[in-house]
């Protein structure tokens, strides 16, 4: 069965419903983001991979790929440092490639693209979210040009991926806040009870106890916290 030249309307319309309908209450954030690269991949022509790229403090990396070329295909501009997912990922515009045979942007890319079977491309960047961005990659097999249609629907499946996309990063951002929060209150709780055995033993106050513990730390280059401990353990507070 040949792919058409552009996604037939009632089967794209078909996968978008099918995204409508996932709960992310019922799904996992991953589940989600893979199935919009399994859909975007099954509905656009030219026989494509798909794979989401977002990039984080500067760092790139796929949340979610259709098939193992799309994943090495962005990899390869990771490592590279450059490419059009990670353009549109950053610029927030659409970049396309209609012939990665003839396309002379970003060095080798495109010519590795080529070799792998990849005859185009179009990235298409998520809709912009606070401290994060992210790019819809679409690896096609033919170098057939994309229509609007084509773009339009894109940047529908790229509205779906933004939401779990944002969601995840700001669970994963609250997971380490939560630990940070943690370590910090661990860190707190061993250098109050280090105060208080020294102001116990010594009559010191608050401050003088902290005092020493700083000391100890600058002269032993060792944190306040790890000094704090190994005097609640052993009793000893010394430069080691």
């Amino acid at each position: 069965m040949t792919r058409p030249n552009a996604p037939d309307t009632d089967v794209a319309q078909l996968a978008l419903d099918e995204l409508g309908r996932m709960s992310l209450a019922e799904h996992s954030l991953q589940s989600v983001l893979q199935k919009v690269t399994d859909l975007t991949a099954r509905v656009l022509p030219g026989e494509p991979v798909t794979s989401v790229t977002i990039v984080t403090a500067n760092r790139a990396s796929t949340v979610a790929a259709s098939a193992p070329l799309a994943r090495e295909l962005d990899e390869a501009q990771y490592a590279q440092g450059t490419g059009p997912c990670l353009e549109a990922a950053t610029t927030g515009l659409v970049v396309e490639v209609p012939d990665t045979d003839t396309d002379l942007r970003w060095g080798p890319f495109p010519k590795l693209a080529a070799e792998r079977g990849c005859r185009s491309m179009l990235s298409f960047p998520l809709p912009p979210q606070e401290l994060i961005s992210g790019g819809l990659n679409v690896y096609a097999r033919s170098t057939r040009p994309l229509d609007e249609r084509t773009r339009q629907l894109a940047a529908r499946f790229a509205a779906y991926a933004v939401v779990p996309v944002s969601n995840m990063y700001l669970y994963q951002s609250a997971v380490e806040r939560a630990e940070h929060l943690r370590a910090a209150l661990d860190s707190r709780a061993v250098i109050d009870q280090a105060k208080g055995i020294l102001m116990e033993r010594y009559k010191l106050s608050a401050d003088q106890a902290f005092t020493a513990l700083a000391q100890v730390s600058m002269e032993s280059n060792r944190k306040v916290r790890d000094v704090a401990e190994r005097f609640v353990e052993t009793g000893e507070l010394r430069r080691v």
